[in-house]
């Protein structure tokens, strides 16, 4: 099926036969038969004619030139000050592609630093020639937006941020200048340095000045030109239409950044652009739609709430000042001077400051008052014969400036947070497409969407961009399912006209009925209801398994109502290629949260440990909450006339909870940006991109600590001083005979004192916790490198650390000692734990369980914790139950000891009582003991005495005896001791256990435990946002959060869970972020290709600190791979190294058996003519690459591999499909070859790792996302001891971004080497030769008839072996493999796809247990 508006990808017959091709090979590509031919400008220029601009840059071709490395390797390096239009043109054109396909764009820039200045000068002329067509104009404004949004490159922003300078001011008027200047003196003898060194420079440097300076006024000058051209009436030339939008585009990322706007946004409202662009033909043309909301965005960021010279962000009220001044300044001046509006000058302000009040004032004047109120007021030139001005311009101009401005905080809170079918399927609001190929999407068109860049304007501004977002991405992805699971239900229309639905689907269900039970009076100062509620029928007449998980729907959970009405009759088909909503007749979709489920009694059932009751029947009700808004708006539009949607619902659709937080995060967003949002001070200016970026950092921080306890981080004295090289140790307070061994208390030299490179360590004992081996310390036995120690030694310090841990860098082992020594040192402080998955959470918390941290200290927050691989309950309820179960024991051991002392009442005690035994009877009786066993008198006691006097001794009875050694008084007082700190240990519990006695219901119980007990709470980041409001009501606190996978996570799912807990006196109390994650990994899914690529949405806020040069501790030495294997991926990273052991290690020193390399990139051509296919759209699949891979993995199965040490990786879902599916043929039932570990994407294998990975990257007509450099790192870092890459080499070997690994990948042998006579497990070394003749494989056929043959030789080997042994059972031998090694040509047909949108590849609908 051919998708309309998206162009065919290029065969590679194609691609080699083709001009630029041709070009390449004879001038510039790397990979060439013949030396390079010389520089030619000709071929620029005829390129640039030929394939660019007859083209009108159609991406097919640019992207060519800029996969061919056109840009690195011709159009860079030759360019001069004399290269002609077209060479300026075609850079900016491949970089304007280079930033499309999301690939570095200015490496080759920085190769020659000394030309970027010429070119951006040369650039700059030619993006202001009239001379160039509307396409050529908007390439040029692509380049300069794309430009202004790379601040944090060096080599850019020099070149950049002196065309926003105040330089700029020039061409604003005079008089509006010097008031400017009035109002920030200092900027004016910045102005006049500026002045003064242009007047004394020579001419040639004086018309450089020039030009930087009025740049941006040139251009907004010649926009107003082009403007102008459009036609209130006929036909528009597209060109100047997307020019136009692309224009304001750029204009908007001028306004969104600090950096930029400063002196812009003054000479922008100076221009009148907006006015000007409100009032031209084309806002007001139904072509302009795209233009009107990109104008509403220029005009929103143009009055934006901040002072653009401060950054200081302004309240409602300061803007309220603002705006109420302003009016009241125009009223003393017509006052003054213009008599004809005595009677506005004299009205109150509150009357006056709405646009229709405006319009009626100054309507009636003529043109001369009105242009000289606007000249009095510095809006305009003093009117001239020369300069005229029409009516409505002044009009507008004056309302504009004096009007007071809608609030986007109240239209926030009034919008329904769930979508509707307005919003849903509005392709403007939330387009399916962000390709190329398509005309309003590619080089020349834009979209109205924020962007998230380096800076924010303020925290409001941050919050509102990542809303908008977030909301339109949600909305993206509820499309999606609503339309697989309506199309899987297949509602046709019956002969009496109702619904029929004809299939079933697994996520949406039939509705028997709704009724509306209650809707809530209004808030205080609110017009929609406070509450709606409505109870929902359906019927769960399915399997039970569909039946348990519509049961399993929790508080919390968000389903969607839906009408349809279908107009198609029983028996028709849907046309997949045409628009869903006519033909499945969808009418209504509003969204509720789920309250629970309903039992018998029509109340809501709980959630608790307790069993859920049992039904009768399969009819379950839900009791949901409406949206408030939605329904105030609904009930509006009936007294208007329209139907009562409520009674309508005939479809309730469920989504799967991993993709079902979006109510909870867009509420959370909305009631951070309706309270004030407290930030860390040391950190909020970093959060905005501002400031000193390494301003967090501990050696910043003035709270920093010297002294602080490691715990058990060092192994020895020795690792210690390897730990810091470069500082000197010096070993305090050890007393004598003793050996100096951890735990060390290190003291750090002050950061006022730079040359003190001494540290002072004091050893310390541990005291002696009892004589049960249960309560002995658990240490730590990993040999940290420095790397690690240091980001051990800032996360615990104050501040913000961030750890970009590589493949197998040991970031868990790191994060786990930094929350043991924080849990250490600062016991009374309380750290929050946050990762994007809840396999990473399990496996963080199932170290932290490991180490010396008290388990009633722990808990596990969320649904995940089921997973962990521990029998102990760490969920809410389960260490509620814990601290009753521990309760009791502790209370037996209190009954003991009362028995033991014989006293004389009645042994009962509850932890208050046993609070008061403990104060009379047992520290009584061990002050009585310390009396006499250390009297006051200094007398010297006999050892003895110690065992004879102490009152404990029968209660510890049950320890290992003797409990006294007899040999010296120390040595028994401290047993002793050791022994009282274990009673008084039981008591403490006791007392801490006290208020569970208090509290009855389980909820007070766990809300308690949530805020009080535990100190090491652990959450994921879906948690934080859907559970923010319970936590702050509840009063939640935490001092430290420690954040892993944070490269993977939104940035606004980031931010968030900084802010869960109420802030004290106005000022938040965390103290220390730890960020921990890898860049360099694959980032946030993000399953619409506009949000990911145009708007930036993948970009998590660990990147961004990263791209702000926050200092950051790379780990630089990894223990997972074979030194080997690290090769292929440690060029992405600063210094990555390998660890001892993957040198020393029997694993890593072995060879694999039966090949030649350990890693090696195998070619695979063509089956049958056919490389990749495509099923169903974006569906990729190569069978080749597929039957190659099983191949390999059944060869790999009979020389003896184990199953579960082998995974099959591949890069797109659909050649997941197929893998399984051919494996399902050819391996699952078969016992000699069974299911490999797993068959899944890169994505998802992504935290995850194998020994050996057999990787298909299936494309062989274009890269596909493999090209970003993140997934390869993902793909080559997952194996161990094996990597057997499958591709078309002669497709990946041309691309630039992957060069540094398919260079070392293509050194070895293209075709794969086996070695068929060795087996496993390994006995060759790996430096060793084999010890026979390699079998080189030419190709998959190849491959598939030697393991059929090798298959059958194994079954004889067995069948003979059985004959020998008499065996009565006979090996089947039934052969699961196609006949005399024929490759079976069935194509996987691609699973149901519910749209034509390239799916996110780590979108895959499959669990985190793929098999």
């Amino acid at each position: 099926m051919v998708r309309k508006g998206v162009a065919q990808a290029l065969t590679v017959e194609q691609i080699q036969t083709d001009i630029i091709t041709e070009l390449a090979s004879k001038y510039w590509a790397p990979y060439s038969e013949h030396p390079r031919l010389p520089y030619s400008a000709r071929i620029v220029e005829d390129v640039y004619r030929r394939e660019l601009y007859a083209t009108k840059f159609a991406s097919r071709r640019v992207l060519m030139l800029e996969f061919s490395q056109y840009l690195e390797n011709y159009l860079w390096p030759n360019y001069t000050l004399e290269s002609t239009q077209s060479h300026v043109l075609s850079i900016a054109a491949v970089v304007n592609e280079k930033f499309r396909e999301r690939v570095p764009a200015w490496e080759c820039f920085k190769a020659r630093p000394e030309r970027v200045s010429d070119f951006f000068r040369q650039a700059m002329t030619v993006s202001l020639k009239d001379d160039l067509s509307y396409l050529e104009q908007t390439v040029m404004v692509i380049f300069f937006m794309h430009c202004f949004n790379s601040l944090a490159d060096d080599v850019i922003r020099g070149q950049v941020l002196k065309l926003v300078s105040v330089g700029i001011w020039i061409d604003l008027l005079p008089s509006r200048r010097e008031e400017l200047f009035s109002d920030q003196p200092g900027l004016f003898n910045r102005w006049k340095k500026m002045m003064k060194k242009t007047a004394t420079a020579d001419k040639g440097t004086q018309q450089i000045l020039d030009l930087e300076k009025r740049f941006l006024y040139l251009h907004l000058q010649k926009y107003l030109r082009v403007l102008k051209e459009i036609p209130k009436e006929g036909d528009v030339n597209v060109d100047l239409l997307h020019y136009c939008e692309r224009f304001l585009e750029l204009l908007i990322d001028l306004e969104a950044q600090l950096l930029t706007r400063r002196y812009f946004n003054a000479l922008l409202d100076s221009s009148h652009v907006i006015v000007y662009s409100q009032l031209s033909a084309l806002a007001r043309r139904t072509e302009g739609k795209l233009f009107r909301q990109l104008l509403e965005m220029l005009q929103f960021y143009a009055g934006f709430e901040i002072s653009d010279f401060t950054g200081e962000p302004l309240t409602d009220q300061e803007m309220l000042t603002v705006h109420y001044d302003r009016l009241k300044s125009l009223q003393e001046a017509v006052f003054k001077h213009f008599p004809d509006l005595r009677q506005f000058a004299l009205a109150n302000i509150g009357s006056i400051d709405t646009r229709e009040s405006l319009l009626k004032h100054f309507r009636p004047l003529s043109n001369r008052k009105l242009h000289e109120v606007a000249a009095f007021l510095k809006l305009v030139e003093p009117p001239t014969e020369e300069k005229q001005y029409s009516d409505e311009f002044l009009l507008e101009l004056l309302v504009s400036q004096h009007e007071r401005r809608p609030s986007q905080l109240e239209a926030l809170n009034e919008m329904p947070l769930y979508p509707t079918e307005d919003v849903i399927w509005d392709e403007n609001l939330v387009p399916t497409e962000y390709n190329a190929s398509d005309s309003r999407r590619g080089v020349t068109g834009g979209l109205a969407l924020p962007k998230l860049n380096l800076q924010f304007l303020t925290l409001h501004d941050y919050l509102l961009r990542n809303f908008q977002l977030f909301r339109m991405e949600s909305t993206y992805e509820i499309r999606q399912d609503i339309e697989d699971a309506v199309r899987r239900m297949k509602p046709m229309k019956a002969e009496d006209g109702s619904c029929y639905f004809g299939g079933w689907a697994r996520m949406a269900q039939f509705i028997e009925s709704l009724t509306v039970v209650e809707v809530a009076q209004p808030h205080l100062g609110e017009s929609h209801p406070s509450r709606v509620r409505a109870d929902v029928t359906i019927n769960l007449n399915y399997t039970p398994q569909v039946q348990r998980e519509w049961e399993a729907l929790r508080k919390h959970d968000v389903v969607f109502l839906l009408t349809v009405r279908p107009p198609l009759p029983i028996g028709s088909t849907f046309n997949h290629s045409e628009p869903f909503v006519p033909q499945v007749g969808l009418v209504y979709v509003r969204g509720c949260e789920v309250e629970g489920m309903l039992d018998e009694t029509g109340r809501v059932i709980e959630e608790g440990p307790e069993p859920k009751p049992t039904f009768q029947g399969k009819q379950r009700t839900y009791r949901v909450f409406l949206d408030p808004n939605q329904y105030q708006r609904d009930m509006t539009a009936i007294v208007s006339g329209h139907e009562d949607p409520y009674e309508t619902f005939n479809i309730i659709l469920r989504r799967r909870p991993k993709e079902n937080n979006f109510k909870a995060v867009l509420e959370t967003i909305r009631d951070l940006m309706n309270t004030e949002c407290v930030v860390p001070d040391w950190i909020v200016n970093i959060i905005l991109g501002y400031g000193n970026p390494a301003a967090a950092h501990y050696d910043q921080m003035t709270t920093g600590i010297l002294t602080m306890d490691w715990n058990d981080t060092f192994i020895n004295l020795d690792h210690l001083k390897a730990s810091f090289p470069g500082y000197g140790v010096v070993v305090q307070n050890l007393k004598p005979g003793l050996e100096c061994k951890p735990p060390f208390r290190i003291t750090f030299p002050s950061h006022d004192d730079p040359d003190n490179k001494t540290l002072i360590v004091e050893p310390h004992v541990i005291p002696y916790r009892g004589p049960f081996a249960s309560v002995s310390a658990k240490r730590n036995q990993i040999l940290f490198t420095p790397t690690q120690i240091e980001a051990i030694r800032s996360g615990m310090q104050p501040g913000l650390t961030m750890v970009v841990g590589p493949p197998g860098t040991g970031k868990t082992d790191v994060a786990v000692q930094i929350i043991s020594n924080l849990y250490h040192n600062f016991p009374e402080q309380r750290t929050l734990i946050v990762t994007h998955s809840n396999q990473a959470l399990n496996q963080l918390f199932e170290k932290i369980m490991a180490l010396d941290i008290e388990e009633r200290h722990l808990l596990r927050l969320g649904h995940g914790e089921e997973q962990l691989e521990t029998q102990k309950d760490f969920s809410r309820y389960g260490r509620v139950n814990f601290v009753l179960a521990e309760r009791l024991v502790l209370l037996q051991e209190v009954t003991r000891m009362h028995e033991i002392f014989k006293l004389p009442s009645e042994p009962s005690y509850t932890c208050e009582s046993a609070g008061y035994f403990y104060v009379y009877e047992v520290l009584s009786r061990w002050e009585e003991f310390l009396s006499k066993v250390k009297p006051y008198t200094g007398e010297v006691v006999n050892v003895a005495k110690i065992s004879e006097l102490f009152p404990f001794s029968e209660f510890f009875s049950k320890a290992p005896q003797p409990l006294f050694k007899g040999r010296t008084f120390e040595e028994d007082f401290e047993i002793a001791e050791g022994c009282f700190r274990h009673v008084r240990n039981i008591f403490t519990q006791l007392e801490e256990f006290r208020a569970f006695e208090l509290l009855r219901s389980g909820k007070d119980r766990t809300r308690y435990l949530q805020i009080k007990e535990a100190k090491i709470i652990a959450m994921t980041c879906t948690h934080a946002a859907l559970k923010r409001r319970d936590l702050i009501e509840s009063g939640f606190q935490y001092d430290n959060i420690l954040m892993e996978e944070t490269a993977q996570i939104l940035e606004i799912e980031t931010f968030i869970p900084l802010l869960l807990q109420v802030p004290e006196d106005g000022f938040n109390r965390l103290k220390r972020w730890i960020m921990i994650g890898d860049h360099h990994q694959l980032p946030p899914v993000i399953k619409n290709m506009a949000f990911q690529k145009f708007s930036n949405m993948e970009q998590s806020l660990f990147t961004r600190f990263v791209r702000l040069s926050v200092p950051t501790v790379d780990l630089d030495a990894q223990g997972r791979a074979r030194a080997s294997l690290c090769e292929l991926y440690n060029w992405r990273y600063k210094k990555l190294g390998n660890l001892p052991h993957v040198r020393l290690w029997p694993d890593y020193r072995m060879a694999n058996p039966g090949f030649t390399f350990d890693f090696q990139l195998i070619n695979v051509d063509d089956f049958n003519g056919q490389g990749e296919s495509e099923p169903n759209p974006y569906f990729y699949q190569n069978l080749a690459e597929a039957e190659y891979v099983v191949a390999v993995y059944m060869y790999m199965r009979l020389i003896g591999y184990p199953a579960e040490k082998i995974s099959i990786l591949t890069t797109y879902n659909g050649q997941k499909s197929l893998i399984r599916d051919v494996i399902e043929k050819r391996c699952t039932n078969n016992p000699l070859l069974r299911m490999p570990h797993k068959v899944t994407t890169v994505d998802k294998f992504q935290g995850q790792q194998n020994d050996f990975i057999l990787l298909s990257l299936v494309r062989t007509r274009a890269i596909g996302h493999i090209r970003d450099v993140r997934r390869l790192v993902v793909a080559l870092s997952r194996a161990r001891l094996g990597l057997y890459v499958f591709a078309r080499v002669s497709l990946f070997q041309n691309c630039f971004e992957l060069t540094p690994a398919f260079n070392q990948l293509m050194v070895r042998p293209l075709r794969l080497h086996l070695l068929p006579y060795e087996a496993y497990p390994p006995v060759r070394k790996i430096d060793e030769p084999p010890s026979g003749p390699e079998m080189i494989i030419n190709d998959m056929p190849h491959m598939t008839q030697f393991v059929y043959d090798f298959y059958s030789q194994k079954i004889e080997q067995i069948k003979e072996t059985q004959r020998r042994l008499n065996q009565k059972d006979q090996w089947s031998g039934r052969m699961l493999l196609p006949q005399s090694g024929a490759v079976v040509v069935q194509r996987t047909e691609a699973r149901y796809d519910q749209s034509v949108t390239e799916e996110h590849p780590g979108a895959g609908s499959d669990s985190e247990d793929e098999k």
